[in-house]
């Protein structure tokens, strides 16, 4: 496994490298192709390559590579290859002491290339399953539209998610198998423009509502309660001249929570109308909560012993792909991907070390979720397919 792992590091860097230099926001159809065709020249030779069409309209086509197998269980391995960072921000990969810099980098290059070695290790050993595919979205991080792609890999033995990895209060490997639901609140604000100077009364402030509203939103923040809701306000846009009382304007909030009931409550809480302004709320996007740690238990267990480490399963609060997979496929495990810091901001960053830490757990547990008897005994023996 040493061995093999290493391969993969030494890869990864080198495809990160290549991955993070295409600046792709998300929502730019002709980036999320470059970036599709960068991991596209990455899977392996024989692996069967598809571009199917994106949950979100208007986006580049996903990717999907797979690979046909003589064993008997199939594993689908997913990421997604879309950022939050403007093009007008972007930075390419840069190494500083230990840290690999970049947009994306954390969330979540680092992720696909460790996907991507993995794929590539799988693909010469096609007695360990039937199928494996790899799955990359272009949508993940703006996606307010259903998602495409849960029911045709309903019934698979195992989903392996590459977000972030993590370790635990004590420095030890740690994997994602809960996570909270996300939820986005929308809230569009009709009210009356005037002239602020000489008929400042007569308009109705659509910017002083939303501002309200805000605020009645986060009395609703509770980490603690019984749901763990956090909700807090990202955007408001009202106002398009100095001297104009607003007349329009909308407000987000971004709302996570254990069970779906906590955003109807914060919904249900938007006023009809707030002095004089009209207000209508709605939730623009409901992902579901994952909680896998039952199905997943024994192979996390199977994992760690060919580790020869410890290996835990924790929650997180973040959203993630894998949250529409574990509906309908019980082994579904997140945060494999290597470590880091800083998601969604100019600092993000991969350890470069934890590229080796964690393609050595990425390995374990793909083996571990395909064939525990001959897969384990053999895990020395994979070659990697780039």
């Amino acid at each position: 496994m040493q061995e093999q792992a290493e391969r993969i590091a030494r890869h990864a860097e080198r495809d990160l490298d290549a991955l993070v230099a295409v600046s792709s926001p998300s929502g730019d159809e002709a980036a999320g192709n470059e970036c599709a065709a960068v991991c596209a020249a990455l899977v392996p030779e024989d692996a069967e390559v598809e571009r199917p069409a994106c949950s979100s309209p208007g986006h580049a086509p996903d990717l999907l590579a797979r690979l046909r197998g003589t064993g008997q269980k199939r594993v689908l391995l997913l990421g997604h290859l879309d950022t939050v960072v403007a093009h007008a921000n972007h930075q390419p990969l840069r190494r500083e002491g230990g840290e690999l810099h970049g947009s994306g980098a954390v969330d979540m290059k680092g992720g696909d290339v460790l996907a991507l070695g993995v794929l590539g290790a799988l693909a010469g050993r096609p007695g360990l399953f039937a199928e494996a595919a790899l799955l990359l979205v272009c949508d993940e991080e703006w996606r307010t539209a259903p998602f495409a792609h849960a029911d045709a890999f309903a019934g698979w033995d195992a989903c392996l998610c590459f977000e972030a990895g993590e370790t635990t209060g004590e420095g030890e490997d740690a994997v994602v198998v809960a996570r909270k639901g996300a939820g986005t609140l929308h809230v569009r604000a009709h009210g009356r423009a005037s002239h602020s100077g000489s008929a400042p009364d007569a308009g109705r402030n659509a910017l002083l509502a939303l501002a309200s509203v805000a605020r009645a939103v986060a009395t609703h923040h509770d980490p603690a309660g019984s749901h763990r809701l956090t909700a807090v306000p990202t955007i408001l846009n009202s106002g398009e001249a100095f001297n104009v009382v607003p007349g329009d304007g909308e407000l987000f909030c971004d709302l996570r929570a254990d069970e779906r009931e906590a955003f109807d409550t914060v919904l249900a809480a938007v006023p009809a109308e707030l002095d004089g302004v009209r207000l209508e709320a709605s939730l623009l996007r409901v992902w579901p909560g994952m909680d896998a740690r039952e199905p997943t238990a024994p192979v996390i267990e199977r994992a760690a012993t060919a580790l020869g480490r410890p290996l835990h399963g924790h929650a997180r609060g973040g959203a993630s792909d894998a949250s529409h997979f574990a509906p309908v496929i019980g082994v579904t495990i997140d945060g494999l991907g290597p470590r880091g810091g800083a998601a969604h901001n100019p600092g993000e960053f991969v350890l470069a070390r934890s590229l080796h830490e964690r393609a050595q757990v990425a390995l374990a547990m793909t083996l571990a979720a395909l064939e525990p008897s001959e897969g384990l005994a053999n895990i020395r023996e994979l070659p990697v397919g780039h």
